[in-house]
């Protein structure tokens, strides 16, 4: 009698419901390695036993994690390091993007197949064995609490964790990358899951381990992320078929720390900022050589770099020095304004209309090649016993960029002026009267944010081969634009370095992987950008300040109470200290 009673006492529940999570977790795997339907008409060949495709291999990655889980608030000993803030949430949040991943996939299957017949009894099971975890994690009480100080490894141990998240975080990344565009399920799923197992990581609180963790290891945090990066065109199986995506997100990363400087440190809203992206495109296909240029002459690469970083500078000056003593949505309407007339003013320098210099609507084409010793960036080179191909030349290229991208925007944000650039958005009267020349502090990151974009621009111009003013809209469908710009620093977290290049990532892969959803892009970002303000107002990877101001009464919103250091490096005093 007694051992009964103890079965249906309050404590004995959450050990019979992660039980069930556990055993419905094992189904799940199981399930993975059953056919779920009967032709090979349905992308990825999901026909076999014993063999799972890629979509079934994300149903059998999240289950595995969601069995983790449970077996990590069982108490199993080894596993009490994945949740160090508590199961429940995490748990839960694991489970039901399992389960959406298998419940999409089978969804998927009779839309495009056109009958609920067309699935085999495995995908019948698939849904149902991941649902069941899905139930009973949601029926566990919560267990969060505060994370407590993780205990400190050997240094040999810390490089080896370091190592291992980059090595299957460059896993993930080149996964998603990889995906093939006529398999446009997978890259949903992929989605789905990655989306669910990041929410997961912040709740369960390893995530924030994690950072701690890379913060004490710096140098071989840096390390290892470039090496990482490096590796990713030696890893591609298919040649530049996907790297053109990672050089394409890298421009759209690197213009976009750019405009952090103008937007997520100073506080300035522009609206134009891609204009400053066609001023180095454009410098840099007239000087480079290229047939149709009015100059006729043919700079080295780090000359028309320097060029297009200056013609940009120079039209950041002139553009910021009458404005920027405008303020909010004034000055936006002004960059606004100035990111239309550069582009129609290239559209009409054709000879016709203006002057003959950039040949009109129809652009600067043929621009050769990178060229550094000997080395040409169109071409195909064996590096290391890999045939690495003209858009891997240029991703590596773009590697340096980013990084010395990186290091302008962490120094200028650790030093004086960077201060100066945040009490500026945070209260520009109280900031002049502490004897900040306040439009003297904006200009200057209108001007160093305009020449980082013109940096950009100019390999852009080359990777193109092509200048057209069509690319350096407001709006449209195809990223870098503005709009896209602006939501990848919003989106990713303003006033941070992994934010926007996060932002930038996700807003260019996307598009280019559902290209069938092109009509319906600026409606998605749109509600994604609502939902973003309603549920995560700081962004994805948000500061230290943007964390107390926005969640101040959130007792998961762990800062210290008097100094807040954020990502950047940049110290600020906590808010009524």
């Amino acid at each position: 009698m007694t051992d009964t009673l103890s079965k249906n006492t309050p404590a004995a529940r959450p050990a019979a419901l992660l039980w069930t999570v556990v055993g419905g977790s094992v189904a799940t795997v199981a399930s993975a390695f059953l056919a779920w339907t009967w032709t090979t008409a349905f992308p990825g060949n999901l026909t076999l036993y014993g063999y799972p495709a890629p979509l079934q291999l994300l149903t059998l990655v999240g289950a595995v994690l969601t069995g983790l889980h449970a077996l990590s608030a069982l108490g199993v000993k080894g596993l009490g390091w994945l949740t160090p803030a508590g199961a429940r949430k995490a748990l839960w949040i694991l489970a039901l993007g399992t389960f959406a991943t298998t419940l999409f996939t089978a969804l998927a299957i009779i839309v495009e197949l056109g009958a609920l017949v067309d699935l085999e009894p495995g995908a019948g099971v698939a849904v149902v064995a991941s649902a069941i975890p899905a139930v009973a994690a949601y029926r566990i009480p919560d267990d969060t609490r505060k994370a407590a100080p993780a205990k400190r490894l050997s240094s040999w141990a810390e490089i080896l964790i370091v190592v291992a998240v980059f090595a299957l975080g460059l896993y993930v990344v080149t996964f998603g990358i990889d995906t093939e565009d006529s398999e446009p399920q997978l890259f949903i799923a992929y989605l789905i899951l990655v989306g669910f197992a990041a929410a997961a990581l912040i709740k369960s609180g390893l995530l924030a381990r994690l950072s701690d963790l890379t913060a004490r290891n710096r140098q071989v945090t840096v390390t290892a992320g470039l090496v990482a990066a490096i590796a990713f065109p030696f890893i591609q199986q298919s040649g530049d078929t996907y790297t053109l995506i990672a050089v394409n997100i890298l421009i759209f990363a690197t213009v976009a720390l750019g405009l952090n400087i103008v937007v997520g440190l100073a506080g300035l809203l522009d609206l134009g900022y891609v204009a400053f992206l066609g001023v180095g495109a454009y410098t840099a296909a007239l000087v480079s050589g290229a047939t149709s240029s009015a100059f006729g002459v043919q700079f080295p690469f780090w000359a028309a770099a320097l060029t297009g970083m200056a013609a940009s500078l120079v039209f950041g000056v002139v553009i910021g020095a009458p404005t920027l003593r405008l303020r909010g949505d004034y000055l936006a309407i002004v960059t606004l304004g100035f990111g239309e007339i550069f582009r129609i003013a290239m559209g009409n320098l054709d000879g016709t209309s203006g002057p003959q210099i950039t040949n009109g609507p129809n652009g600067i084409p043929n621009i050769p090649q990178l060229e550094f010793f000997g080395y040409n960036f169109g071409e195909a080179h064996t590096v290391l016993g890999v045939e690495l191909g003209a858009y891997a030349n240029y991703y590596l290229l773009m590697i340096l960029v980013m990084a010395l991208v990186i290091i302008v925007f962490a120094r200028a944000a650790n030093s004086r002026i960077g201060r100066a650039w945040v009490a500026i958005r945070e209260d520009e009267t109280a900031a002049t009267a502490m004897g900040i020349n306040g439009f003297r502090v904006k200009l200057i990151a209108f001007a160093l944010g305009a020449a980082l974009a013109g940096l950009a621009g100019t390999v852009q111009a080359h990777v193109n081969t092509t200048v057209v003013p069509e690319n350096y809209v407001f709006a449209g469908p195809v990223p870098p634009n503005s709009a896209f710009l602006l939501a990848a620093v919003i989106l990713g977290g303003m006033g941070t370095i992994s934010g926007p290049i996060l932002g930038s990532a996700l807003l260019f892969l996307i598009p280019a992987k559902l290209q069938f959803l092109q009509d319906y892009q600026l409606l998605g970002f749109g509600i994604a950008l609502i939902l973003l303000m309603r549920f995560r107002p700081e962004g994805l990877i948000a500061n230290k300040r943007a964390k107390l101001e926005f969640h101040e009464n959130d007792e998961q919103a762990d800062v210290p109470e008097q100094r807040l250091p954020d990502e950047s490096g940049v110290t600020t005093a906590k808010a009524g200290a």
